[in-house]
């Protein structure tokens, strides 16, 4: 993932885009209803910014610039939350134009502490961390076992996805959807699920 940031962005945002209507309709089930919309028009955004900086080719600066259009453009709790991954995952890639499996492993750490620190939550509470977390530990496990970047997130995406399947049996302790209580059981999380999807278009792109 080097230059190609911009194009893995691209992907990203297509990839929300395309499960636009799908989101909200999560998100309307348990929560506000605009999960979908907001993020589409996060990544909106984002891909404006990515065009007026197409010759940066400094990742972590990249990054920084895509949480930064997050947290501006995003509205509900997702835009500071994605947003705050962001930038702390620019932190690692800072200064770096290549992306390996060991700095990808600290953009995705950093990232999860942001978002755990943001929003003052930790797994299990019907979050999109009930997908990050996994997905973390499977793509370290792969790390350590010597596997290339793209095996390393190919089981973090299967990790993600049985993360989003697992949000559908229990109970919302955090955000919108808490206050539904025991009536939130039974609904995939939408932040779990954008999670997913981002993680999913960026092993999608590195394939191709």
């Amino acid at each position: 993932m080097g230059t190609y940031v911009y194009e893995v962005m691209a992907n990203v945002g297509e990839a929300i885009t395309r499960n636009k209507q799908m989101l909200t309709d999560l998100d309307a089930a348990i929560g506000d209803g605009d999960h979908g919309i907001n993020m589409a028009r996060g990544f909106e955004a984002v891909h404006s910014k990515m065009q007026a900086m197409e010759a940066e080719i400094d990742i972590g600066k990249v990054m920084k610039t895509v949480g930064m259009t997050l947290i501006s453009s995003v509205g509900g709790a997702a835009g500071p939350l994605y947003g705050t991954a962001f930038l702390r995952a620019a932190g690692p890639s800072q200064q770096k134009t290549q992306v390996d499996v060991e700095t990808a492993g600290l953009m995705l750490g950093a990232a999860i502490t942001g978002i755990k620190e943001r929003g003052k939550a930790i797994r299990g509470e019907k979050t999109m961390l009930d997908a990050l977390e996994p997905a973390y530990d499977a793509f370290m496990e792969g790390a350590k076992d010597g596997k290339s970047l793209i095996a390393c997130l190919e089981v973090a995406c299967e990790a993600a996805q049985q993360g989003v399947e697992y949000t559908k049996t229990i109970v919302a302790t955090k955000g919108r959807a808490s206050y539904l209580g025991e009536r939130s059981r039974g609904h995939q999380d939408p932040g779990a699920t954008s999670s997913y999807i981002m993680l999913k278009a960026l092993l999608e792109f590195l394939r191709r």
